[in-house]
């Protein structure tokens, strides 16, 4: 039995060079928690995960002050009663349930890292074994980015690393703006290098619709992230999809399987990006996945492809995994050690136990806030 013995965190907190805008937000850091479990045998589990900035504190009050009491003492090799005894932190009515989902995730990651070196195999293979690598796309095309910064940016992506595609910011400016943007990003790019477009909820139904006519003809999508607002809830998703006979994706911004079960019901998505990070860990994130399985729904994942890619290349229906350029995420850049180069376009998975990345010592001392 691997019983944990106590739960350790580290946080991390890195300024970027500058600030990165979406269609309503702004990213100053980029963050993580290493949340790292200790059990009576001697395995240590760890992952990386929760990017969130001013919550940071809550997710490690939350985990520190409520989940080691609820977990201490519990076998780390059987993940699903782990994760169902750290289900009452997210019953308080008085706050944001999202956050303790978040340190939920934390502490599930470590614990399937756990399992995996308790079975002396990679969870890549303990979760389906689909396959050891995964084709990854990058997150770009900011806002505040100058013509020749695009330039360089999808160069870098397309040119020195070969990835297969990009995820193109959109969705604060009008579409006729975003659209001229697009297509001077296309004129970029060899002709097989795929573009998504994410929104982050920033369009109405009939603005993702001009969108869509303005760009068509010129740039094929592979699909379409989050086209409309939050208040349109799951029907403004299904209305692009079926109005714009364009695939859409979405799932970020929920943090159950619950919200994820009434988005494939409502027929809204062709692509579901649920985050691992956000949504509970990767215990939830395969019950979501198993929902997508029978949707006949694609699977994504929002962000933090040291968690994303083993979970999307365990199954037959994963896309992409994310990453960022180096600027905007040096946290993925710098602290896998063993991260090797990509493979025409794709990000091959360790051999290793568990997750199998192994985290750069001088990174973390760098860049931990808790000293």
């Amino acid at each position: 039995m691997a019983a944990i013995e106590r739960i350790e965190t580290i946080p991390l907190r890195v300024p970027l060079e500058h600030i990165y805008k979406g269609s309503y937000y702004k990213m100053r850091n980029r963050c993580t928690i290493i949340t790292r479990i200790h059990t009576s045998d001697g395995i240590v589990g760890q992952s990386y995960n929760a990017d969130t900035d001013e919550e940071q504190g809550e997710v490690l009050a939350i985990i520190h002050g409520e989940i080691a009491n609820l977990v201490n003492g519990l076998d780390a090799c059987c993940p699903e009663r782990v994760w169902h005894a750290m289900l009452p932190v997210t019953l308080d009515q008085l706050r944001d349930r999202a956050i303790p989902m978040q340190a939920i995730a934390c502490v599930d990651s470590a614990v399937w890292d756990c399992f995996g070196k308790a079975a002396q195999m990679p969870l890549w293979q303990v979760w389906g074994g689909y396959r050891d690598r995964i084709p990854v796309i990058a997150i770009g095309g900011y806002y505040g980015s100058s013509e020749a910064d695009l330039e360089r940016e999808l160069a870098f992506f397309s040119g020195e690393h070969g990835l297969v595609g990009m995820k193109f910011k959109i969705g604060a400016r009008p579409p006729i703006e975003d659209a001229a943007r697009l297509r001077h990003a296309k004129s970029l790019v060899p002709d097989d290098f795929l573009f998504i477009v994410d929104a982050n909820q920033g369009y109405t139904v009939p603005e993702a619709l001009e969108f869509l006519s303005l760009i068509e003809g010129h740039v094929p999508l592979r699909w379409f992230e989050e086209p409309t607002r939050w208040h349109e809830d799951w029907r403004g998703l299904r209305d692009v999809r079926f109005r714009g006979r364009v695939n859409v994706a979405a799932g970020q911004s929920e943090i159950s399987r619950v919200g994820m079960r009434e988005m494939m019901l409502n027929g809204a998505i062709d692509v579901c990006n649920f985050d691992a990070s956000w949504g509970g860990g990767p215990t939830e994130w395969r019950r979501v996945a198993a929902l997508a399985a029978s949707f006949g729904i694609e699977l994504g994942h929002h962000e933090e492809a040291q968690v994303a890619a083993p979970l999307l290349a365990s199954v037959s229906n994963g896309t992409y995994a994310e990453v960022f350029s180096p600027n905007r995420d040096p946290i993925f850049w710098n602290i896998l050690a063993n991260r090797g180069a990509f493979e025409d376009g794709h990000l091959v998975l360790p051999k290793g136990p568990g997750f199998g990345w192994e985290l750069d010592d001088d990174f973390i001392e760098r860049y931990r806030v808790d000293t």
